[in-house]
Protein backbone atom coordinates (compact mmCIF):
# COMPACT_ATOMS: atom_id res chain seq x y z
CA UNK A 1 0.00 0.00 0.00
CA UNK A 2 1.46 3.19 -0.95
CA UNK A 3 0.46 6.56 1.03
CA UNK A 4 -0.28 10.28 -0.02
CA UNK A 5 -1.64 13.27 1.43
CA UNK A 6 -4.14 13.13 -1.16
CA UNK A 7 -5.38 11.43 -4.00
CA UNK A 8 -6.86 13.21 -6.91
CA UNK A 9 -9.01 11.24 -9.34
CA UNK A 10 -9.57 12.45 -12.73
CA UNK A 11 -6.88 13.55 -14.86
CA UNK A 12 -8.43 16.58 -17.03
CA UNK A 13 -8.27 20.61 -16.31
CA UNK A 14 -9.92 20.50 -12.71
CA UNK A 15 -7.77 17.51 -12.02
CA UNK A 16 -4.39 18.62 -13.02
CA UNK A 17 -4.77 21.95 -11.59
CA UNK A 18 -6.15 20.62 -8.32
CA UNK A 19 -3.03 18.15 -8.03
CA UNK A 20 -0.24 21.07 -8.84
CA UNK A 21 -2.33 23.20 -6.47
CA UNK A 22 -2.16 20.79 -3.64
CA UNK A 23 1.40 19.90 -4.55
CA UNK A 24 2.40 23.77 -3.90
CA UNK A 25 0.95 23.43 -0.85
CA UNK A 26 3.32 20.66 0.30
CA UNK A 27 1.29 17.93 0.23
CA UNK A 28 2.25 14.48 -1.80
CA UNK A 29 -0.43 14.12 -4.49
CA UNK A 30 -1.33 10.86 -6.49
CA UNK A 31 -3.05 11.74 -9.84
CA UNK A 32 -5.34 8.66 -10.94
CA UNK A 33 -6.30 9.01 -14.43
CA UNK A 34 -5.62 6.82 -17.47
CA UNK A 35 -4.11 8.78 -20.52
CA UNK A 36 -6.85 11.17 -22.35
CA UNK A 37 -7.46 11.48 -26.02
CA UNK A 38 -7.88 15.16 -27.98
CA UNK A 39 -9.98 17.49 -27.21
CA UNK A 40 -11.15 20.48 -29.49
CA UNK A 41 -12.83 22.39 -26.97
CA UNK A 42 -11.35 25.53 -25.88
CA UNK A 43 -11.54 27.15 -22.20
CA UNK A 44 -12.81 30.93 -21.64
CA UNK A 45 -11.08 32.07 -18.42
CA UNK A 46 -11.64 34.73 -16.43
CA UNK A 47 -9.69 37.50 -14.98
CA UNK A 48 -9.62 35.96 -11.12
CA UNK A 49 -8.93 32.56 -12.52
CA UNK A 50 -5.92 34.05 -14.46
CA UNK A 51 -4.75 35.37 -11.63
CA UNK A 52 -5.09 31.40 -9.44
CA UNK A 53 -3.31 29.89 -12.74
CA UNK A 54 -0.41 32.72 -12.37
CA UNK A 55 -0.31 32.03 -8.69
CA UNK A 56 0.36 28.45 -9.33
CA UNK A 57 2.96 29.17 -12.03
CA UNK A 58 1.72 28.16 -15.51
CA UNK A 59 0.58 31.15 -17.28
CA UNK A 60 3.69 31.84 -18.36
CA UNK A 61 3.18 28.49 -20.45
CA UNK A 62 -0.01 28.82 -21.14
CA UNK A 63 -0.25 32.64 -22.26
CA UNK A 64 1.27 32.00 -25.96
CA UNK A 65 -1.75 29.79 -26.36
CA UNK A 66 -4.38 32.26 -25.35
CA UNK A 67 -6.72 34.95 -26.93
CA UNK A 68 -7.81 37.81 -25.08
CA UNK A 69 -11.76 38.70 -24.45
CA UNK A 70 -11.74 42.01 -24.09
CA UNK A 71 -15.36 42.38 -25.64
CA UNK A 72 -18.48 40.53 -24.80
CA UNK A 73 -20.68 40.85 -27.66
CA UNK A 74 -24.51 39.35 -27.31
CA UNK A 75 -27.14 39.71 -30.30
CA UNK A 76 -30.30 38.39 -30.07
CA UNK A 77 -29.79 35.86 -33.73
CA UNK A 78 -33.79 34.96 -32.84
CA UNK A 79 -36.56 35.66 -35.16
CA UNK A 80 -38.96 36.32 -32.56
CA UNK A 81 -41.69 39.52 -32.04
CA UNK A 82 -39.71 40.70 -29.11
CA UNK A 83 -35.69 40.88 -29.87
CA UNK A 84 -33.19 42.42 -27.61
CA UNK A 85 -30.63 45.05 -28.69
CA UNK A 86 -27.17 44.28 -29.09
CA UNK A 87 -25.21 44.49 -26.23
CA UNK A 88 -21.32 44.68 -25.84
CA UNK A 89 -19.23 44.94 -22.69
CA UNK A 90 -16.04 45.89 -22.91
CA UNK A 91 -13.39 45.45 -20.20
CA UNK A 92 -11.81 48.45 -20.21
CA UNK A 93 -15.08 49.87 -18.60
CA UNK A 94 -13.93 48.28 -15.28
CA UNK A 95 -9.98 48.57 -15.26
CA UNK A 96 -8.99 45.71 -16.86
CA UNK A 97 -7.51 44.93 -20.58
CA UNK A 98 -9.67 41.59 -20.92
CA UNK A 99 -12.18 40.05 -19.11
CA UNK A 100 -9.69 36.87 -19.48
CA UNK A 101 -8.56 34.77 -22.17
CA UNK A 102 -9.50 31.99 -24.08
CA UNK A 103 -7.53 28.77 -23.96
CA UNK A 104 -7.59 25.69 -26.76
CA UNK A 105 -7.97 22.72 -24.25
CA UNK A 106 -5.52 20.04 -25.85
CA UNK A 107 -2.46 22.76 -25.04
CA UNK A 108 -3.34 23.85 -22.06
CA UNK A 109 -3.59 19.87 -20.64
CA UNK A 110 -0.19 19.32 -22.24
CA UNK A 111 1.58 22.40 -20.28
CA UNK A 112 -0.39 20.86 -17.28
CA UNK A 113 1.14 17.68 -17.78
CA UNK A 114 4.51 18.52 -18.44
CA UNK A 115 4.35 20.69 -14.78
CA UNK A 116 3.13 17.12 -13.20
CA UNK A 117 5.76 15.63 -14.50
CA UNK A 118 8.62 17.89 -13.15
CA UNK A 119 6.44 18.17 -9.75
CA UNK A 120 8.30 15.53 -7.51
CA UNK A 121 5.32 15.64 -4.70
CA UNK A 122 3.00 14.65 -7.64
CA UNK A 123 2.70 11.02 -8.97
CA UNK A 124 1.03 10.26 -11.60
CA UNK A 125 -0.91 6.92 -12.08
CA UNK A 126 -1.66 5.65 -15.56
CA UNK A 127 -4.85 3.42 -14.36
CA UNK A 128 -8.24 3.56 -13.03
CA UNK A 129 -9.99 3.27 -9.24
CA UNK A 130 -11.79 -0.43 -9.46
CA UNK A 131 -12.79 -0.25 -5.97
CA UNK A 132 -13.41 2.90 -3.49
CA UNK A 133 -13.35 2.12 0.48
CA UNK A 134 -14.35 5.83 1.85
CA UNK A 135 -15.70 5.24 5.08
CA UNK A 136 -12.88 5.34 7.10
CA UNK A 137 -10.75 8.56 8.12
CA UNK A 138 -8.57 7.71 5.18
CA UNK A 139 -9.91 6.67 1.73
CA UNK A 140 -8.36 3.73 0.52
CA UNK A 141 -8.36 2.99 -3.39
CA UNK A 142 -7.66 0.09 -5.34
CA UNK A 143 -6.50 0.52 -8.96
CA UNK A 144 -7.23 -1.43 -12.02
CA UNK A 145 -3.29 -2.37 -12.22
CA UNK A 146 -3.52 -4.00 -8.38
CA UNK A 147 -1.82 -1.01 -6.64
CA UNK A 148 -3.41 0.25 -3.34
CA UNK A 149 -3.73 3.40 -2.38
CA UNK A 150 -4.47 5.44 0.97
CA UNK A 151 -4.60 8.58 1.16
CA UNK A 152 -5.74 11.14 4.05
CA UNK A 153 -8.03 13.28 1.25
CA UNK A 154 -9.78 12.09 -2.09
CA UNK A 155 -10.41 14.62 -4.66
CA UNK A 156 -12.94 13.38 -7.23
CA UNK A 157 -12.31 15.15 -10.70
CA UNK A 158 -13.64 12.30 -12.69
CA UNK A 159 -16.70 14.23 -14.59
CA UNK A 160 -20.00 14.33 -15.02
CA UNK A 161 -20.61 10.55 -14.09
CA UNK A 162 -18.16 10.36 -11.25
CA UNK A 163 -17.28 6.90 -9.67
CA UNK A 164 -16.00 8.59 -6.57
CA UNK A 165 -19.35 10.77 -6.34
CA UNK A 166 -20.91 7.09 -6.16
CA UNK A 167 -18.96 5.18 -4.21
CA UNK A 168 -19.63 8.28 -1.48
CA UNK A 169 -23.15 8.08 -1.23
CA UNK A 170 -24.00 11.34 -2.86
CA UNK A 171 -26.61 11.95 -5.31
CA UNK A 172 -27.05 14.02 -7.76
CA UNK A 173 -30.06 16.67 -9.31
CA UNK A 174 -29.92 16.42 -13.03
CA UNK A 175 -31.78 18.02 -16.02
CA UNK A 176 -31.85 16.79 -19.90
CA UNK A 177 -32.09 19.72 -22.06
CA UNK A 178 -33.70 18.94 -25.60
CA UNK A 179 -29.77 20.35 -26.59
CA UNK A 180 -26.45 19.17 -28.13
CA UNK A 181 -23.58 21.50 -28.05
CA UNK A 182 -21.47 21.11 -31.65
CA UNK A 183 -17.53 22.46 -30.57
CA UNK A 184 -15.08 23.46 -33.57
CA UNK A 185 -12.29 25.76 -34.23
CA UNK A 186 -11.99 27.29 -37.08
CA UNK A 187 -10.23 30.43 -39.63
CA UNK A 188 -11.58 33.17 -40.86
CA UNK A 189 -11.03 36.30 -43.05
CA UNK A 190 -11.63 39.35 -40.77
CA UNK A 191 -9.69 39.90 -37.41
CA UNK A 192 -12.13 38.57 -34.30
CA UNK A 193 -10.63 42.07 -32.83
CA UNK A 194 -10.86 40.03 -29.51
CA UNK A 195 -14.38 40.39 -29.50
CA UNK A 196 -16.25 37.25 -28.19
CA UNK A 197 -19.76 37.38 -29.77
CA UNK A 198 -22.38 34.72 -28.87
CA UNK A 199 -26.08 35.08 -30.52
CA UNK A 200 -28.51 33.55 -28.68
CA UNK A 201 -31.03 31.51 -30.48
CA UNK A 202 -34.07 29.61 -30.30
CA UNK A 203 -32.40 26.95 -30.02
CA UNK A 204 -29.39 27.90 -27.12
CA UNK A 205 -26.22 29.97 -28.03
CA UNK A 206 -24.39 30.31 -30.57
CA UNK A 207 -20.80 31.42 -29.54
CA UNK A 208 -17.58 32.58 -31.23
CA UNK A 209 -14.49 32.83 -29.45
CA UNK A 210 -11.13 34.24 -29.77
CA UNK A 211 -8.32 32.34 -30.91
CA UNK A 212 -5.07 33.18 -31.71
CA UNK A 213 -4.48 34.93 -34.86
CA UNK A 214 -7.58 34.86 -37.63
CA UNK A 215 -9.21 31.87 -35.87
CA UNK A 216 -12.17 31.36 -33.35
CA UNK A 217 -13.32 28.54 -31.36
CA UNK A 218 -17.19 27.98 -31.85
CA UNK A 219 -19.82 26.16 -29.23
CA UNK A 220 -22.95 26.18 -31.54
CA UNK A 221 -26.23 24.63 -29.21
CA UNK A 222 -28.90 23.60 -31.61
CA UNK A 223 -31.41 20.45 -31.36
CA UNK A 224 -30.67 17.10 -31.44
CA UNK A 225 -32.28 16.21 -34.50
CA UNK A 226 -30.52 19.73 -35.93
CA UNK A 227 -26.79 18.30 -34.97
CA UNK A 228 -27.57 15.01 -36.61
CA UNK A 229 -28.17 17.03 -39.86
CA UNK A 230 -25.15 19.57 -39.36
CA UNK A 231 -23.11 16.21 -38.69
CA UNK A 232 -23.66 15.06 -42.08
CA UNK A 233 -22.77 18.16 -44.03
CA UNK A 234 -19.98 18.27 -46.26
CA UNK A 235 -17.37 20.67 -45.36
CA UNK A 236 -18.10 23.23 -47.89
CA UNK A 237 -21.31 23.48 -46.66
CA UNK A 238 -20.91 23.40 -43.04
CA UNK A 239 -18.65 26.42 -43.76
CA UNK A 240 -21.45 28.23 -45.65
CA UNK A 241 -23.87 27.91 -43.13
CA UNK A 242 -22.01 28.88 -39.73
CA UNK A 243 -21.02 31.98 -41.80
CA UNK A 244 -24.42 32.75 -41.92
CA UNK A 245 -25.09 32.15 -38.72
CA UNK A 246 -22.43 34.80 -38.34
CA UNK A 247 -23.76 37.13 -40.32
CA UNK A 248 -20.50 37.57 -41.84
CA UNK A 249 -19.07 39.45 -39.23
CA UNK A 250 -16.01 37.47 -39.46
CA UNK A 251 -15.62 36.81 -42.98
CA UNK A 252 -15.42 33.24 -45.22
CA UNK A 253 -15.06 30.85 -42.63
CA UNK A 254 -12.88 27.17 -42.95
CA UNK A 255 -13.52 24.93 -40.26
CA UNK A 256 -10.29 22.61 -39.16
CA UNK A 257 -11.62 19.44 -37.98
CA UNK A 258 -15.16 17.40 -37.94
CA UNK A 259 -17.73 18.94 -35.42
CA UNK A 260 -17.34 17.71 -31.85
CA UNK A 261 -20.70 16.47 -30.15
CA UNK A 262 -21.91 17.01 -26.59
CA UNK A 263 -25.98 16.29 -25.35
CA UNK A 264 -26.60 18.93 -22.90
CA UNK A 265 -27.16 18.32 -19.09
CA UNK A 266 -27.36 19.92 -16.15
CA UNK A 267 -26.45 18.82 -12.65
CA UNK A 268 -25.51 19.55 -9.36
CA UNK A 269 -24.45 17.11 -6.38
CA UNK A 270 -26.64 16.72 -3.08
CA UNK A 271 -23.30 17.30 -1.51
CA UNK A 272 -19.96 18.48 -2.62
CA UNK A 273 -18.10 16.96 0.08
CA UNK A 274 -18.23 14.40 2.94
CA UNK A 275 -15.42 12.84 5.23
CA UNK A 276 -12.96 12.97 3.32
CA UNK A 277 -14.13 13.16 0.16
CA UNK A 278 -14.48 16.35 -2.12
CA UNK A 279 -16.03 16.86 -5.55
CA UNK A 280 -14.51 19.87 -7.63
CA UNK A 281 -14.98 19.89 -11.54
CA UNK A 282 -17.77 18.41 -13.28
CA UNK A 283 -17.94 15.90 -10.39
CA UNK A 284 -20.29 18.33 -8.33
CA UNK A 285 -21.52 20.60 -11.06
CA UNK A 286 -21.80 20.94 -14.55
CA UNK A 287 -23.96 22.68 -16.71
CA UNK A 288 -24.62 24.58 -20.51
CA UNK A 289 -22.02 26.16 -21.81
CA UNK A 290 -23.89 29.91 -21.27
CA UNK A 291 -21.55 33.13 -20.27
CA UNK A 292 -17.96 31.17 -19.50
CA UNK A 293 -18.50 29.97 -16.19
CA UNK A 294 -17.55 25.87 -16.46
CA UNK A 295 -14.07 25.52 -15.61
CA UNK A 296 -13.93 29.07 -13.69
CA UNK A 297 -16.03 27.72 -10.94
CA UNK A 298 -13.73 24.49 -10.55
CA UNK A 299 -11.24 26.74 -10.15
CA UNK A 300 -12.85 28.09 -7.45
CA UNK A 301 -13.57 24.40 -6.01
CA UNK A 302 -9.99 23.89 -5.99
CA UNK A 303 -9.18 26.96 -4.07
CA UNK A 304 -11.47 26.47 -1.58
CA UNK A 305 -10.41 22.61 -1.25
CA UNK A 306 -6.66 23.36 -1.17
CA UNK A 307 -7.34 26.14 1.68
CA UNK A 308 -9.19 24.26 4.04
CA UNK A 309 -6.56 21.40 3.87
CA UNK A 310 -3.88 23.86 4.72
CA UNK A 311 -5.91 24.62 7.19
CA UNK A 312 -6.88 21.36 8.92
CA UNK A 313 -3.27 20.42 7.92
CA UNK A 314 -2.18 23.72 10.30
CA UNK A 315 -5.15 22.89 12.91
CA UNK A 316 -3.20 19.29 13.23
CA UNK A 317 -6.20 17.92 12.27
CA UNK A 318 -7.37 14.89 9.79
CA UNK A 319 -8.26 16.48 5.97
CA UNK A 320 -11.54 15.27 6.79
CA UNK A 321 -12.61 18.95 5.13
CA UNK A 322 -15.91 17.71 3.16
CA UNK A 323 -18.64 19.28 5.22
CA UNK A 324 -17.11 22.36 5.92
CA UNK A 325 -15.85 22.40 1.79
CA UNK A 326 -19.63 21.89 1.24
CA UNK A 327 -20.48 24.49 3.14
CA UNK A 328 -18.01 26.43 1.31
CA UNK A 329 -19.12 25.42 -1.99
CA UNK A 330 -22.65 25.70 -1.89
CA UNK A 331 -23.56 29.28 -2.27
CA UNK A 332 -21.06 29.68 -5.82
CA UNK A 333 -22.50 26.26 -7.18
CA UNK A 334 -26.15 26.68 -6.77
CA UNK A 335 -26.71 30.36 -7.75
CA UNK A 336 -24.36 29.85 -11.04
CA UNK A 337 -26.04 26.99 -11.61
CA UNK A 338 -29.45 28.32 -11.29
CA UNK A 339 -28.30 31.77 -13.64
CA UNK A 340 -27.06 29.36 -16.17
CA UNK A 341 -30.02 27.37 -16.15
CA UNK A 342 -32.73 30.13 -16.05
CA UNK A 343 -30.84 31.93 -19.23
CA UNK A 344 -30.89 28.77 -21.04
CA UNK A 345 -34.63 28.33 -20.24
CA UNK A 346 -35.36 31.74 -21.25
CA UNK A 347 -33.88 31.18 -25.20
CA UNK A 348 -35.63 27.79 -25.12
CA UNK A 349 -39.34 29.34 -24.37
CA UNK A 350 -41.62 30.34 -26.86
CA UNK A 351 -43.67 31.70 -23.38
CA UNK A 352 -43.88 35.98 -24.46
CA UNK A 353 -43.84 37.28 -21.30
CA UNK A 354 -40.39 35.36 -20.86
CA UNK A 355 -39.03 36.51 -24.15
CA UNK A 356 -39.91 40.11 -22.77
CA UNK A 357 -37.93 39.42 -19.54
CA UNK A 358 -34.90 38.81 -21.26
CA UNK A 359 -35.51 41.30 -23.93
CA UNK A 360 -36.22 44.08 -21.12
CA UNK A 361 -32.95 42.53 -19.14
CA UNK A 362 -30.34 42.94 -21.47
CA UNK A 363 -31.97 45.99 -22.60
CA UNK A 364 -31.22 47.60 -19.04
CA UNK A 365 -27.52 45.66 -19.05
CA UNK A 366 -26.90 47.68 -22.18
CA UNK A 367 -28.26 50.90 -21.29
CA UNK A 368 -27.50 51.35 -17.50
CA UNK A 369 -23.46 51.73 -17.08
CA UNK A 370 -23.73 51.41 -13.41
CA UNK A 371 -25.56 48.05 -13.70
CA UNK A 372 -23.49 46.99 -16.19
CA UNK A 373 -20.59 47.26 -14.69
CA UNK A 374 -21.97 45.93 -11.20
CA UNK A 375 -22.82 42.49 -13.59
CA UNK A 376 -19.23 42.53 -15.64
CA UNK A 377 -17.15 43.00 -12.28
CA UNK A 378 -19.35 39.86 -10.67
CA UNK A 379 -18.80 38.21 -14.05
CA UNK A 380 -15.09 38.01 -13.87
CA UNK A 381 -14.37 37.84 -9.92
CA UNK A 382 -16.99 37.05 -7.59
CA UNK A 383 -17.30 39.55 -4.88
CA UNK A 384 -15.22 41.66 -6.57
CA UNK A 385 -18.87 44.39 -7.91
CA UNK A 386 -19.01 44.24 -3.98
CA UNK A 387 -15.71 45.47 -3.47
CA UNK A 388 -15.40 48.21 -6.15
CA UNK A 389 -18.68 49.61 -5.09
CA UNK A 390 -17.20 52.53 -2.79
CA UNK A 391 -14.75 53.43 -5.43
CA UNK A 392 -17.24 53.08 -7.76
CA UNK A 393 -19.55 55.99 -6.08
CA UNK A 394 -16.89 58.09 -5.30
CA UNK A 395 -16.21 58.24 -9.27
CA UNK A 396 -20.05 59.14 -8.86
CA UNK A 397 -20.30 61.73 -6.99
CA UNK A 398 -16.63 62.81 -8.44
CA UNK A 399 -18.26 63.28 -12.15
CA UNK A 400 -21.52 65.20 -10.52
CA UNK A 401 -19.96 67.22 -8.83
CA UNK A 402 -17.43 68.34 -11.78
Amino acid sequence: MTQFDIAVIGGGLAGSIAAIASAGQGFSVALIAPTGGGDQRTTALMDDSIRFIDQLGLWDSVMPHAAALATMRIIDGTDRLLRAPVASFRSSEIGLDAFGYNIPNAPFLDVLAERIAATPAVTRIDSVVEAFDLQGESPRLTLANGDVIEARLAVGADGKQSPTRHAAGIGVKTVAYPQTALVVNFSHDLPHQNISTEFHTETGPFTAVPLGDLRSSLVWVVRPEQATDLLDMTEEALNRRIEEKMQSLLGKIRIEAKLQAWPLSAMTAERFGSRAVVLVGEAGHAFPPIGAQGLNLSLRDIRDAVDLAVKARAAGRPLAIGEAYDRARRFDVVSRTAGVDLLNRSLLSNFLPVQMLRAAGIHLLASLPPLRHFMMNEGVSPGRALKRLPELLREKVGRQRA
